[in-house]
């Protein structure tokens, strides 16, 4: 599922808002500066709009799509702050007669610097996908403390109009919307809304653990295809990540996530999950579930986990559904058997099994030769990223149009854009000026 247009809208309506007021108080004015102090008021209110999609709060995914979407948006507005942070502070903002520099002015001003810096290193972090995932995650979380530095640079620093004008309370409401989020995502867990769950059973499926998980009080209420981000503090694993809820909504209000090794975070999880174990989550988020009409279901390793649930829930009136299952070899297919029960069980439902070590890698044309006609079908898939790619490069000449090619897109760290815009900043000489702000703020 795409981003929602309201979503959409309501960014560039927050970031067009100050042009309101920026004619009249241009009168008289350098222009150049003027519109360097508008890049960075749109810094400003992306940061903010950022820690916003950051909190998951209700209403996240109405407005800005689902979740997985919403945080490549996310993404999209760091980079956005990054980029006119640096050109507000190559552009020079500064206009006479506005009065006299303080103290607090030039502590203002060195807030700023200090926030486009940081930025930057946090985009290198990024970048280096070599730096272990729970120490990115730790560093990203300094992107808040970077957002109070730039409330602090815009409202102390001269500006050609006061924070009591209507630009300066609108301004002033975007501090607050994103220092209110900012405040709530670095509380203790314990203040967030979740639910507590009990690891109850642990079985090996393929090279992937399938982890059964039993409510202790309330369950959440998700659809089949669902996402839910899950932390096990029984064994030292606080920090909530997102996994697929791999089971259909039942009775008993049992979820089961299923486990790969496919980074640090869930390599040590493999090592620490046991029986017993306590577990919260929150959620559920997405909107990638069962679609109306013709379906065929593309899933790559782990990527399975959504129609696995998907296949629990098919109903008699809905499909019919080719599902290919597309793994290495058949040791390594997590759910297989329960998907040929499900294929077995169900008239809708047929799977294929592609094991691409004996019978080559899959493409659009192997979906088309395996499926049919894909012109009326609509295509879901969930798996790795260069896939994903080849798929949606070539399942346009079968007659599936963008719009009913569907996927889910959880790649927060990503290398897409940033090493461009890495190389960009550092051809402008951002790496020497990091060198002199640390000197002048440790002088």
């Amino acid at each position: 599922m795409a981003l929602r247009p309201i979503g959409l809208a309501v960014v560039a309506a927050a970031m067009a808002t100050p042009i309101l007021w920026l004619p009249e108080i241009a009168v008289g004015r350098d222009g150049v500066a003027l519109f360097s102090q508008y890049l960075g008021m749109t810094a400003l209110i992306a940061m903010a709009t950022s820690q916003l999609i950051a909190t998951r709060w209700l209403g996240v995914e109405q407005v800005f799509g689902p979740l997985d979407q919403s945080y490549r948006l996310h993404k999209w507005l760091g980079l956005w702050a990054l980029v006119a942070s640096f050109l507000h502070d190559t552009i020079d903002a500064e206009m006479r007669g506005l009065g006299r520099e303080t103290a607090l002015v030039e502590a203002a001003e060195t807030a700023g610097e200090i926030s486009l810096y940081g930025l930057l290193i946090l985009v290198a972090i990024t970048v280096a996908t070599f730096i272990p995932y729970h120490l990115w995650k730790w560093t990203h979380r300094f992107i808040g403390v970077f957002f109070v530095l730039s409330a602090i640079h815009y409202l102390f620093i001269l500006k050609p109009f006061s924070n009591g004008d209507p630009l300066g309370l609108y301004m002033g409401l975007i501090c607050l919307i994103g220092l209110v989020a900012y405040a709530y995502t670095s509380a203790p867990r314990r203040f967030r809304p979740s639910r507590a769950y009990t690891a109850t059973s642990i079985t090996e499926e393929g090279n992937a653990l399938a982890v059964e998980l039993s409510p202790v009080g309330r369950p959440i209420k998700h659809r089949a295809g669902q996402f839910a981000f899950i932390s096990f503090p029984g064994v030292g694993m606080h920090e909530p990540h997102p996994f697929t809820i791999s089971m259909a909504p039942n009775k008993d209000g049992h979820i089961r996530m299923s486990i790969a090794p496919l980074g640090d975070y869930t390599v040590r999880l493999m090592s620490r999950i046991v029986e017993g174990a306590e577990a919260r989550v929150e959620g559920p988020f997405g909107d990638f579930g069962i679609a109306r009409g013709p379906q065929v279901w593309v899933a790559a390793g782990i990527g399975v986990t959504p129609f696995a649930a998907m296949a629990q829930a098919l109903g008699p009136d809905d499909g019919p559904v080719t599902m290919i299952y597309c793994v290495r070899d058949r040791s390594k297919a997590a759910h297989l058997a329960e998907l040929e029960r499900a294929a077995a069980d169900k008239s809708n439902l047929t799977l294929t099994l592609r094991e691409t070590g004996s019978e080559g890698r899959l493409d659009a044309d192997v979906v088309a030769s395996i499926a049919g006609d894909l012109k009326k079908s609509t295509v879901l898939y969930c798996g790795p990223a260069a896939l994903r790619d080849v798929l949606a490069s070539g399942l346009g000449k079968h007659g599936v149009s963008a719009r009913r090619f569907r996927y889910e897109l959880f790649e927060i760290r990503t290398g897409i854009g940033m090493k461009k815009l890495l190389k960009y900043l550092t051809e402008r000489g951002a790496p020497e000026r990091i060198s002199k702000l640390m000197s002048k703020t440790a002088g």
